[in-house]
């Protein structure tokens, strides 16, 4: 646990992380260590209130901590979406009670945005290691049709009892995995920026996601049985995945190019079996999807790359706000494409200058690239030891809208990833044609 306790010392937000069985006992001490003379609310939905909710009020109570009656969600098909928040922001205006969030990804993402508004920190308490975003700095909340990250900061103090995690559907550790195994890419794409001068390394965020994350990956089985030994590791990286975004007030650290398609998709609105898949689940489909962009383009001779070709084939700034623009006309964020990709344009002259830079620290940019990604089929394999999916039509996306998916994604989002070095070296369409043609990855 030293990697923890030396991000708890670099984190402006999060004070306390305590990961351990039979940790959820020490609720009350928590409580009254970080919270000291103030009241508390449950807020759970009704699944996480009897699997550990009912448990944490008996305890807080037990522990001559005052409490509000608990706030429970019981609507059926519970997610991040802004009238939720609404509701619970005005029920927590009615007192001054510190929320003790006890679930995943919704009800903390819930919790964190509506303890925000009302001017207070709260407590967390995980039941699934199911995402990375208990300790982010931010909630990612469905807002105006689209997915967005409202900036909030992360609890104050975050408990994860792995009696309660290690016994957690298998589906949710295998969407956790999958989450935490995007961090490789989304590295992949930080070197990119990095090497071309966009947005430097971060080392103190770097060294909190990517030390130690190859090792928290090591047994995808082990996670899907519910075995403590996969599953400690697990919820470490993907709490200090959390704790990274934190320090870098930005997911930079734990977000690339491959958690742009779950964005997507979810901005889509995106649905299979009647029900959006889950965040884990859409990203890891993403990581392959970029793994395989990765792979061709590491087998591209970029020294060789001819700049006046590419600078040629590059859009003017009229015709990217046009493009942009046609593209979601008929979405429900048609202006998101100009916003976004229009922030991340730049000239001829500039993207001569970045694709010369590109041919010239290529060789060095190989060897980090190559250290820092898995092979497709291993990435494949691993998803498919932990219960994840491992084809885009287990989560119900077909081959053509993957392949437009591709097209789509760098649209939605400034930040520079490997699917804008496909659209400024232009190649996209190129390694498309291979990925998705005659005996490609995902043949059509």
């Amino acid at each position: 646990m030293n990697r923890v306790k030396k991000a708890l010392e670099n984190a402006n937000e999060t004070m306390d992380l305590i990961i351990g069985s039979g940790v959820l006992n020490q609720v009350a001490e928590v409580f009254w260590v970080q919270f000291p003379g103030c009241s508390a609310v449950v807020v759970a939905d009704a699944i996480t209130f009897e699997i550990a909710g009912r448990q944490v009020q008996n305890i807080l109570e037990a522990g001559g901590i005052e409490q509000c009656d608990p706030f429970v969600f019981k609507d059926e098909g519970l997610y991040a979406e802004m009238k939720f928040v609404n509701r619970l922001e005005s029920s927590l205006r009615l007192h001054d009670a510190i929320p003790v969030a006890v679930g995943s990804g919704t009800i903390n993402d819930l919790c964190k945005l509506s303890s925000f508004r009302t001017g207070r920190h709260y407590l967390c308490i995980g039941t699934a290691a199911s995402m990375d975003g208990y300790t982010s700095f931010g909630a990612s909340i469905t807002f105006e049709g689209a997915k967005q990250t409202f900036k909030c900061p992360a609890p104050q103090a975050v408990l994860a009892d792995l009696d309660i995690i290690c016994a957690a559907p298998a589906a949710m550790t295998a969407s956790g995995y999958a989450d935490l195994f995007s961090k490789i890419t989304a590295g992949a794409d930080w070197i990119l920026a990095d090497s071309l001068g966009i947005e430097p390394v971060d080392e103190q965020a770097w060294e909190i996601v990517q030390d130690g994350l190859k090792t928290a990956l090591h047994d995808p089985e082990g996670a899907r049985q519910g075995k403590v030994d996969a599953i400690e590791p697990l919820i470490e990286g993907l709490m200090l995945s959390g704790f990274a975004m934190q320090a870098h007030q930005s997911s930079r650290p734990a977000s690339g190019a491959e958690h742009q398609f779950s964005h997507l998709w979810d901005m889509e609105h995106h649905k299979y079996n009647g029900k959006a898949p889950s965040h884990g689940f859409k990203v890891g489909i993403g990581m392959l999807a970029v793994t395989a962009l990765y792979q061709l383009l590491l087998e591209t001779p970029i020294e060789k790359l001819d700049v006046n070709l590419c600078c040629k084939c590059w859009p003017s700034y009229q015709e990217v706000k046009t493009r942009s623009a046609e593209m979601f006309k008929n979405s429900d964020f048609p202006e998101i494409g100009v916003q976004e990709y229009t922030a991340k344009y730049i000239n001829h002259e500039q993207l001569a200058k970045q694709l010369n830079c590109l041919k010239s620290n290529w060789s060095l940019i190989v060897p980090r690239l190559k250290n820092q990604l898995y092979p497709f089929e291993e990435v494949k394999k691993r998803l498919l030891l932990a219960g994840a999916p491992t084809e885009p039509e287990q989560i119900g996306i077909s081959r053509e809208r993957l392949r437009d998916s591709f097209l789509k994604t760098p649209y939605i989002r400034r930040r520079f990833t490997v699917l804008d070095v496909a659209l400024r070296t232009a190649k996209m369409d190129e390694w498309l044609n291979i990925l998705f043609g005659h005996n490609g990855i995902w043949e059509i």
